[in-house]
């Protein structure tokens, strides 16, 4: 009896772009975060059209430290969505906050801005939206909710790359907007996240990203570096090595021709499915 095929778990799309740009980076001495790292966040900036960008080990960290930057804590509520993935709600928990989860549209799977509404109480301070499979929420009126009860804003963008809400690209909005870049995502660098926002905030973020150092390695051990540097946080160990970078730059460069794929490959599922009556694709 032949084994039956297994359809794979989400095969990365990997070329020798991706596999030289990656060599480079081990032939060349210095592997942490760097010069590529930097890199990698200046473009990736200019491809969302947001003002800054952090590159981190992963989305969940890009969401919590967007938790801490707006100073949500003990005592606080978060409203988040019913259909994301576990970590969504355990950065709530991480900073000790309570998360209150709403239920979702029935044809976006996206959270609803009306069931968000009548979960507002006076401990809530913040409302993580989830772009679900990419499709962006209703942004303009979320954050006209958030505007009307003074609460923050963030999107969790984990598979939002590179989805556009009303023509914008999403993280190009006033908040902050949390990328995953893991295996499974749109542009993978195996493990890894992206955090936009404005300036100030990323930089406040990029020295709790590391230890709440006022300097990283390569701002001390580069050709213009001084080894001296500052704790000025109580920080955190999440950032993104050159590694992951070269891996990131490559795929950001063939992001346009992986979605154009992707998108044949959804109408593939819509069209195999259409016809079925107890299945339904998502808008």
């Amino acid at each position: 009896m032949s084994k039956p095929e297994i359809i794979p778990f989400s095969p990365p799309s990997i070329t020798e772009h991706e596999i030289g740009k990656v060599l480079e980076v081990l032939q060349s001495g210095w592997l942490t975060t760097g010069k590529l790292c930097h890199e990698f966040e200046k473009e990736f900036a200019e491809f969302v059209d947001a003002d800054a960008a952090l590159a981190l080990n992963s989305c969940t960290a890009a969401l919590e430290l967007a938790l801490r930057l707006k100073g949500i804590g003990v005592g606080d509520e978060v409203i988040t969505s019913t259909m994301t993935f576990t970590s969504t709600v355990n950065v709530i928990e991480h900073v000790g906050a309570k998360p209150i989860l709403v239920d979702v549209e029935a044809d976006t799977l996206n959270i609803d801005p009306a069931c968000v509404r009548n979960a507002i109480t006076d401990k809530t301070k913040a409302i993580i939206v989830v772009h679900f499979a990419g499709h962006p929420v209703n942004l303009e009126q979320l954050q006209s909710i958030c505007q009307e009860n003074n609460i923050e804003l963030i999107e969790d963008a984990a598979h939002a790359l590179p989805a556009r809400y009303q023509g914008q690209m999403i993280g190009s909005f006033n908040n902050l907007a949390a990328f995953s870049f893991y295996a499974t995502k749109n542009l993978s660098t195996g493990e890894g996240g992206m955090l936009t926002g404005s300036r100030e905030m990323i930089e406040k973020a990029r020295c709790l990203s590391l230890h709440g150092m006022s300097r990283n390695a390569w701002n001390r051990y580069g050709e213009k570096g001084t080894w001296s540097y500052d704790v000025v946080a109580p920080g955190f160990k999440c950032n993104m090595g050159d590694i992951q970078a070269a891996l990131g730059l490559a795929q950001l460069s063939r992001l346009p021709e992986m979605q154009s794929r992707r998108a044949e490959i959804v109408q593939l599922y819509n069209e195999g499915f259409d016809s079925h009556p107890l299945l339904e694709t998502p808008t």
